[in-house]
This record gives C-alpha cells, structure tokens and sequence, in this order.
C-alpha cells in the first residue's frame, strides 16, 4: 500500500512556518513509507515553539568593526573563558545590541569555531605572539590547541622564544648607563651597527674570511708542471705568497678571538660556543704547522690538520643573518631531521642487505659485503632513485 505523504499533511497553524511543520512530519512520513507505523491512526505531532528562544538566542559578536553571530549556548560550552562567563556583559552594547571586542578579527575566527566544535587550531600565517595574545585575552590556554596544529604551533613557539632570547642578549646592554669597557668591546662584537669602529671591524673581518676561502682553493690549482709531467699546484710554486696571505688571515682572526674572549660575559660559556670552537678549528692548523714544519714524522698529521681550515667558511654565519635564521631553523627541526637520518638509515641497510644476497652467488659481483653494498644503494637512493 502505497501512502500519499503530502495529502496527509495538514495546514500549519497561523505563525507557524510551513518548514517547521514539514520538518516535524518527516520522521513519521519516512516510517510510515517502510511500514513501521501507520499515519492516519497517529495525531498530528506538536509544532516547534519557541519556549527555549531566551535561552538558545542568537548573539552579534562585533569584532573590530567585523560581525559574527553565534548562538549563546555555543559560547556557554565553556564557561571558564571570557565568551562563555558572564565577564563578557561588560562590552555588551545597548545601542547596537551586540558585543563589542576590539581585537584581530582574523584570529578570533579560530577562536570562534573553538567554541563551535570544541578543537583549537593554530592559523600558520598568524604571528605567534599576537596569537598567543588573543588566547590570553579570552581566556583559553593554548595547551588544548588541537594535535593537527600542536607540532606546529610548539615549533614556532620555540623558534620565537629562541629569538627573543638573543633579542634580549643583543639590547640588555643600551639599557645600562654606565657600561664597563668590557661590556662595550661585547656590544660592538654582537651588534657591529652600534658604533663606526665596530662596523669597520665587522667588514674587515668578513674581509679577510672571503679571502682565506679563496686562498684555500686556489692554492689547489694546477700552476704549471715539472720535467716529469707532474702538475704543480699553486700553493707550492707560490709557497711564500700564500703564507703571507694565510698568515695574515690567521692573525686577523687570533686578534678578534682573543678579544671576544676577553670581552665575553662569561668566558667559560663562549668557549664552549660552537662559534667558539668553529674559531679555534680555523686557525690552529696554522699554529701547529709552525711547531711542525721539519717534523716528517708527524708532516702526515699535519695534512690532514690543513683541511680543518675549510671550516673558516662557517665563520660567515657571525656576519649573516639569513645563516642565523638557518641555524634556528635546523636547531627547531632537529628531531624531525633525525627521525629522516634514521629511516635513510634503515633502508640503506636493507636495500644494502637484499644487493648483496642477490649478486651473492655471481663470481663477478663488487658486493663482497653488505657495507661494500651500502655506496651503491646510497648512491641510488639519493640521485637515480
């Protein structure tokens, strides 16, 4: 038997939209349809009232000059914050009957759709502080941002407060009147553009930096050869200029350590800086190929110390901000980078172990072993693959 729904469907009282009316017989039409109850031995159901309207009522949140509207029991969810308390009457309007708050709009979006589905999220383009400002302003606490968003929003975080850190470091110095000599020679190092002199040693420095990086390649190209067809590079056909050249080098940057280190706060501290020690690298292969000049037993070593002084090429990372803001970055991300280290890791080592059981029975095979196995899966993994 097949029902007519809608010629079941009587006229809805005056005041009473005709959706609500339809919206209330639905349920019992779509039973009726599959046979659970017969429609015209039921009454017609009640009509929706609006007995609960002063306590469902729909607010205006005016928000910098931008309106939301939400329902008052959304905001009553929680009524440990400002929107969800009664605090929240005291910007109330009577003029325009809305709640007036003058804050960043776009983030009270997210802080809106909080109240609205109970998980906080963290907009990746907003500043970090101002965020955290509106949070404290209506009274959420950012621990309950959402896992989608936490990793991301903690980063930030800590990046922001690693930044501040030595934002307060660089300026807590011109806050003092009276600054020691000391204190004035660490200012200068730190931030090259409190004073002329500074500046002028800051580019010296950066100077002689791009110099013995020059040096330290060119010294390695060809410059000729010997009767037995032997090239010879320049750092040994202009054995004096090159010395002088490093010497030099070497002295500019033994003078500005040993006056960072006499002007630093603490001494012990900055000389266990990576900076620091990146400094003594630099420069100590000089010093000891000095005392070790007419050694041959010990001339080995001392090659091997020579390409040490490639590391003064890190000691552009004082005089570039966009090298500081790498390492920040690298520091923020060093869990993340190790978990990737790792699973190179694990599969070097099983792609490694499948090559050298599947070349292990051909008598030509270069994999003697699983390490001898491991350039080749690397290589692969990293260019071709």
């Amino acid at each position: 038997m097949v029902v007519k729904v809608f010629d079941l469907v009587p006229s809805t009282p005056a005041g009473v939209p005709m959706a609500a009316g339809v919206a209330a017989w639905l349920p019992f039409a779509r039973a009726a349809a599959i046979g659970w109850m017969p429609v015209a031995n039921l009454p017609m159901p009640v009509a929706p009232t609006n007995k609960n309207k002063h306590q469902d009522e729909l607010i205006i949140l005016n928000v910098s000059g931008r309106r939301f509207q939400t329902w008052r029991n959304t905001l009553d969810r929680y009524p440990d914050t400002l929107l969800g308390s009664s605090e929240k009457e005291f910007f109330f309007n009577e003029e325009t009957r809305e709640y007036f708050f003058d804050r960043d709009p776009d983030v009270f979006r997210s802080i809106l759709n909080f109240y609205r589905t109970g998980k906080l999220h963290y907009p990746r383009y907003e500043c970090i502080s101002a965020y955290d400002e509106e949070l404290a302003f209506f009274g959420i606490i950012p621990e309950i941002i959402s896992d989608c968003c936490y990793e991301e929003y903690k980063d930030r975080k800590r990046e922001n407060t690693e930044r501040l850190m030595d934002d307060l470091e660089d300026n807590k110095d011109s806050k003092l009147p009276n600054m020691t000599f000391r204190e004035t020679m660490w200012r200068a190092f730190e931030n090259p553009h409190t004073s002329t002199m500074a500046l002028v040693f800051y580019y010296v420095t950066g100077f002689f930096i791009a110099i013995s990086v020059i040096t330290n390649v060119v010294e390695t190209v060809p410059c000729g050869s010997t009767p037995n067809q032997r090239d010879i590079p320049c750092g040994e056909r202009y054995t004096e200029a090159f010395f002088c050249m490093d010497t030099a080098c070497v002295m500019i940057f033994t003078v500005e350590y040993l006056m960072r280190l006499f002007a630093a706060p603490s001494r012990y501290r900055f000389m266990r800086s990576v900076m620091s020690i990146i400094d003594v690298v630099a420069i100590l292969p000089y010093y000891i190929g000095l005392v070790m000049t007419n050694n041959e037993d010990v001339s080995g070593a001392f090659v091997t110390l020579r390409v040490f002084r490639v590391f003064r090429i890190f000691k552009f990372s004082r005089h570039s901000q966009g090298l500081r803001i790498l390492g920040y970055t690298l520091k923020s991300c060093a869990s993340e980078l190790g978990f990737l280290l790792f699973s190179l890791t694990m599969a070097i080592i099983i792609f490694a172990t499948v090559m050298f059981y599947a070349e292990k029975g051909s008598s030509s095979s270069k994999f003697t072993s699983i390490p001898a196995s491991f350039w080749y899966t690397i290589v692969t993994m990293t260019t071709l693959g």
